[in-house]
């Protein structure tokens, strides 16, 4: 029987072993380094992974069984694409599959920014009361920039259009009738910066969205502005982020995603009263979740079955 290493006790914990069955036995839990990836991969012919574990060149190349790399999620950072193709070990992943969840978050960390939520019940804990010398500043009637109009960024903009809101959008791969659905404006990313009370950042991670919020497109924001991300930590210049809080050049931030992850106890995020940081969990609903398993194990055998797999599964073709 082959074996399968699982990154973590996934949830729901008995979505992938119902799935799976008994043609492949679960190892579950290994740290996020290298060395314990390297370690417990021995003998194993499938790796069932979230965005935690690096799984480099020096992890495939080392890990002589492996077959297949079954990914949850959309990004595949996390993966050494190049490296897997030449080893020809298969690479599967759900894009589009935890869309509706990301969108859902991305819209309540603006929302939570925006009216204060978390100082409010901070407050409270702490024995206070309401101050109406702060208040917080509604949704209702303002601008949203969303930076990505893709399956997750096309959802938070018809989020907030239905909550009256007037939605940019800049996404250099789509066109006017693409975002008509959603009622957003498609604009380019200088005029979004500029006019938006929110921004939202729902880009993957590329070569070309490295680093494409830093600090000349913060300086374009509105004092008053605020930014989410949950894309990935790298498309926003965590240092500009920094100094843009810090110097009040924005509002405030909603982060779901770091450019190292954990993010770090000494991080400058953890003192602001005026930003919201998550542990990477905007994809990680019950639903979601559950969704992503099932097409991720259909497609995981149907490379082992040499049957290939779905191609919106599939990122690296195994080698017959």
């Amino acid at each position: 029987m082959r074996r399968a290493l699982v990154d973590q006790d996934l949830q729901p914990d008995e979505a992938l072993k119902e799935k799976v069955g008994d043609r492949i036995e679960l190892d579950i839990g290994v740290e996020s380094t290298e060395e314990a990836v390297i370690e417990a991969l021995d003998g194993v012919s499938v790796l069932f992974t979230t965005s935690r574990l690096p799984i480099s060149q020096r992890v495939l190349e080392t890990a002589n069984d492996l077959e297949v790399v079954g990914k949850i999620g959309t990004g595949l950072d996390n993966v050494d694409l190049d490296a897997a193709a030449e080893l020809g070990i298969g690479v599967a992943y759900t894009p589009g599959l935890n869309a509706a969840a990301v969108a859902e978050y991305t819209v309540g960390l603006a929302l939570a920014v925006s009216r204060d939520i978390l100082q409010n019940d901070r407050l409270l804990e702490a024995g206070g009361w309401r101050d109406e010398t702060e208040l917080s500043t509604s949704v209702h009637g303002k601008t949203v920039g969303v930076v990505g109009f893709g399956d997750i960024g096309s959802r938070v903009a018809a989020f907030f259009s239905g909550l009256t809101t007037n939605v940019l959008t800049y996404d250099p791969y789509v066109f006017e009738e693409d975002t008509d659905i959603t009622g957003a404006e498609l604009t380019d990313l200088g005029d979004l910066l500029e006019r938006s009370d929110i921004v939202t950042v729902n880009a993957e991670l590329t070569d070309e969205t490295e680093g494409l919020i830093d600090a000349p497109e913060l300086d374009r924001m509105q004092e008053s502005a605020i930014l989410v991300n949950t894309a990935r930590g790298s498309v926003v210049s965590e240092s500009a982020l920094i100094d843009a809080i810090e110097t009040d050049e924005i509002a405030g931030a909603g982060l779901d995603v770091f450019e190292t992850e954990p993010l770090p106890q000494d991080s400058p995020f953890h003192k602001f009263d005026n930003v919201i940081a998550t542990p990477h969990v905007a994809a990680t609903t019950t639903e979601s979740r559950t969704l992503s398993i099932d097409a991720l194990v259909d497609s995981v055998f149907g490379m082992l079955d040499g049957d290939g797999a779905p191609e919106r599964y599939t990122a690296v073709a195994l080698e017959s």
